[in-house]
């Protein structure tokens, strides 16, 4: 048997030595990240690190500069998000694209609705639609009393585990979750990372992406720290500690230097 044959599988997305410049800033440089179906790689990194530009580049928002991008190991270019979602990418932002008054079932089903009837003028399969955003949140264990209840009722972690629920329900192989826990607590942030577990167990490819080393650690299989745009470790779950990754994140060595500068 060859070395060729032992390789790992191929990644659902891979970046090499990406790059992004908006005219004399450069936002990445030399970033590499692979996305492995039923792991979850977890993204992490201060305001300014790179980690939104990334995931821009990643779900089609913006094209990269330098570096390759490939999906299933075929090299590629996105000009839009619809091109990277037909390609199973799906990206949850952090402001969750949802509309607060209308029904969770509604906004389940927003811009993908099911229609039935014949000739041009079609009625929604609203009842279809309950049914079916019903039974897909059961399946990521997500009971809600009342699927007709405006979405904007919900907390914000049952927000996040709708988004996640449809964008599994509508075929994503990718999942990139934006900041998922930036804005809740202890609570919340539990049950999205328990969902975002449910995701990767299903065989999805998921990149979380985060500030927060204990969350990160909690769940994730790999670990990419970025800073100023480079990458600043880049490690499997085996070989980083919790203490590494919160070291790395609070400022590494410079926090040793402060503490050294500020002691009396």
């Amino acid at each position: 048997m060859t070395a060729d044959d032992t390789s790992a599988p191929t990644a659902l997305v891979e970046v090499q030595d990406i790059g992004k410049h908006y005219g004399a800033i450069r936002a990445l440089e030399g970033v590499s990240l692979r996305v492995n179906a039923g792991e979850i790689t977890c993204v992490l990194g201060d305001n300014g690190a790179g980690k939104s530009t990334l995931i821009k580049i990643m779900s089609g928002l913006h094209q990269h500069s330098e570096g390759v991008l490939r999906v299933d190991g075929e090299e590629t270019t996105f000009s839009s998000p619809r091109e990277a979602l037909d390609r199973g990418i799906a990206t949850v932002y952090q402001d969750l694209a949802v509309v607060p008054l209308m029904e969770v079932w509604r906004n389940f089903f927003l811009g993908s609705e099911i229609r039935k009837g014949f000739g041009p003028v079609k009625m929604l399969d609203s009842d279809r639609m309950r049914r079916t955003a019903r039974e897909e949140l059961a399946k990521m264990g997500i009971e809600l009393a009342d699927i007709d209840q405006p979405v904007g009722q919900l907390s914000g972690g049952q927000r996040q585990c709708v988004a996640i629920a449809r964008a599994v329900y509508f075929g994503a192989r990718v999942l990139i979750l934006d900041e998922p826990t930036a804005a809740l607590g202890v609570k919340q942030s539990g049950v999205v990372l328990k969902y975002t577990a449910m995701a990767r167990d299903a065989g999805l490819g998921v990149v979380f992406i985060t500030h927060n080393p204990h969350h990160a650690h909690l769940i994730g299989d790999h670990f990419v720290v970025l800073k100023l745009g480079r990458t600043n470790l880049d490690a499997g779950r085996a070989d980083v500690t919790l203490d590494q990754l919160t070291q790395e994140m609070a400022g590494g060595d410079e926090l040793g230097t402060l503490e050294h500068e500020l002691r009396r």
